[in-house]
This record gives C-alpha cells, structure tokens and sequence, in this order.
C-alpha cells in the first residue's frame, strides 16, 4: 500500500518563488551537462537531467535535499514521497530507498541541490541554544518533506554564492551551512532532525543500531546482540527501528545486502552465486528469489540490463 508523504500544490509566496527562480538559475549556471557535480564545498552537490529516470536503488545518507526544477519521488520500502520546488527533502539517518525524476523536460531541466548533514553539527548548534531543544524521544521517520520557506532558501542560495569566491568558503561556509541547520531545526518538523543529535535519544540509539548493520551486514544478524550493542532492550530495538526505518533490523540488512550484489554484479565481480555469496548468503537459490523480488529480475538478467543502459546515477538530490 503507497502512503504518500507529499505536501500537495505549489502553496509558494512570490518571495520563495523568486528564490526558486534564483536557486534553479545559480544550479543550472554550475551543471553544465547532464549528472551529479560535486562543488568545492564539501558537503554540497547539484544534479541535472533533462528527462525522467528509470527508479534508482541506493543508501541516502543523512540530507538536505532542495528542488529549484522539476520534481522527484523516493520510495522507502511502501512510502512514497513526493517533492517538488515548493517543498525540501531531509533524511535523517542512512536509509535504504529507490528514487526517480518524474518530472524533467530539456526545456526545463530537472535541477537540485544537496547538502549533507553531519549528526555533530547538529549536535552542537542545540547545545549552543536552549530554544531549539524539543522535549519529547519518541522517534520520527528518518525521511520527511516540508514547506520551502524564504529564511532556509536564503541561506542555501548564500552557500551557493560562496562558490563565486572560491576565497571565502574556508571561513564562510562552514557559518551559512551552520544557519541552514538552525532553521531546518526550527521549522516544523525539526524535533526529528534533533533526536539523531540529542545524545542518549531512541534515535541516537538506533544510528548505533545502523552504524553496527553497515559494518557486519555480511554476518548473520542476531538481534540480542545488536540490541545489546545499541543499549537497548530487542522489543524496543525493533519498535524503534522501524519507527525510524519503516523496516525491521533483518530487512534493513537485507536491503543493503541486495544492493551491495548488484553493484558487484554490474562492475562483473563474479557471477551471481559470487556475489550472493559475497554479501552473506549461504545459498544462491535464496539469493535469486530475494534478488529478484526487489529488483524485478534474476540477477544475471538484471546486471546485463544495467550494463546495456547508462549507468543509474545513485544517491544524488
């Protein structure tokens, strides 16, 4: 069942539509062609395309995720997200998703702007300001969509700027990227952002949780021990990774598993029961038939296919 997680109509003051204007004309002036660029400012990137995408599977790290043209949805496991110039993107933790341009012409392009979050910074603005703490540790989804307003997408189109004078982003950027924290904080929904900052949070404690999946996904998955290492109890452990993932601790590794095997099967990193293998499974017929179910091909099939197309652009805005 899709639960769609878009803020519906462009519901924009003409100040944010101006901004739009801007933001999509300083993007467009640094993506000359099609494809992710990434800036001279660390955490910042930008992406164009001139058509829609075929769906794209990838581990979203923690985000900013801006449109100035076009539109995208995202996918995390049956919820979809949709968002478009009037609304911005956050995920909050490193989430397994599928995600597309569904809007995009050559007239006009599809045109974004990320820029990663760092769990620190975030963490210590709120320990620098006692009106940005939200009481409160139930976690949220790791992924929303909000309402655009003119003070974030001022300090973004600043950030932009900065790369005009290459001189200037080793003091300022790490100021104006520091404003965009504080006012994703403020806004509506930034209690969620908080929680993966607040130290000894539900949420705090399920970044752990991931942080331990990426690392020993390979391994078999035993949750005592991964709620252990987190400090939690298993009944909290999966109440509140599936609260914040829309997944359970075995379909999390899972997902990153089935994505590792393809990228090894589409770089022809052995055949399919290598690549199985590779990433944890003990047997190759388990390997295709969840192989298959998320991608919608045997993976030998599905490899030839991605090598035959240009290569899926992942992870970008």
């Amino acid at each position: 069942m899709t639960n769609s997680k878009a803020l519906q109509g462009p519901g924009t003051t003409s100040e944010v539509s101006l901004q739009q204007i801007e933001l999509a004309r300083l993007i467009e002036q640094y993506t000359a062609t099609e494809g992710v660029y990434q800036t001279a400012i660390a955490p910042l990137s930008m992406y164009r395309c001139s058509q829609p995408t075929q769906p794209t599977h990838a581990l979203h790290k923690p985000a900013l995720c801006i449109i100035a043209q076009g539109q995208k949805q995202v996918m995390l496991t049956d919820e979809l997200y949709e968002y478009n110039s009037a609304q911005y993107l956050v995920v909050t933790v490193d989430l397994p998703v599928m995600g597309w341009v569904s809007q995009a012409t050559p007239e006009v392009p599809y045109l974004s702007f990320k820029l990663e979050l760092d769990p620190r910074e975030i963490g210590d603005l709120i320990m620098s300001s006692e009106q940005l703490v939200r009481r409160g540790d139930n976690p949220g989804r790791g992924m929303f969509v909000s309402k655009a307003n003119t003070g974030l997408l001022d300090a973004v189109l600043r950030l932009i700027r900065l790369l005009e004078t290459p001189q200037d982003i080793a003091v300022l950027a790490p100021l104006v990227t520091r404003e965009i924290l504080y006012r994703l904080l403020r806004d509506e929904q930034g209690g969620i952002l908080q929680q993966i900052a607040m130290s000894g949070s539900q949420a705090q404690h399920i970044v752990k949780a991931i942080e331990l999946i990426k690392r020993d996904y390979k391994l078999p998955l035993r949750i005592d021990s991964l709620a252990r290492e987190a400090n939690m109890s298993s009944s909290s452990l999966h109440q509140h990774f599936k609260a914040v993932t829309a997944m359970t601790p075995l379909q999390y590794q899972k997902q990153l598993r089935l994505q590792e095997a393809r990228r090894l099967l589409f770089a022809e990193i052995g055949d399919a029961a290598t690549a199985g293998h590779l990433v944890g499974y003990e047997s190759p017929s388990q390997f295709s038939r969840e192989y298959n179910r998320m991608f919608g091909a045997p993976p030998a099939r599905d490899a030839a296919r991605l090598r035959a197309s240009e290569p899926a652009v992942a992870n970008e805005a």
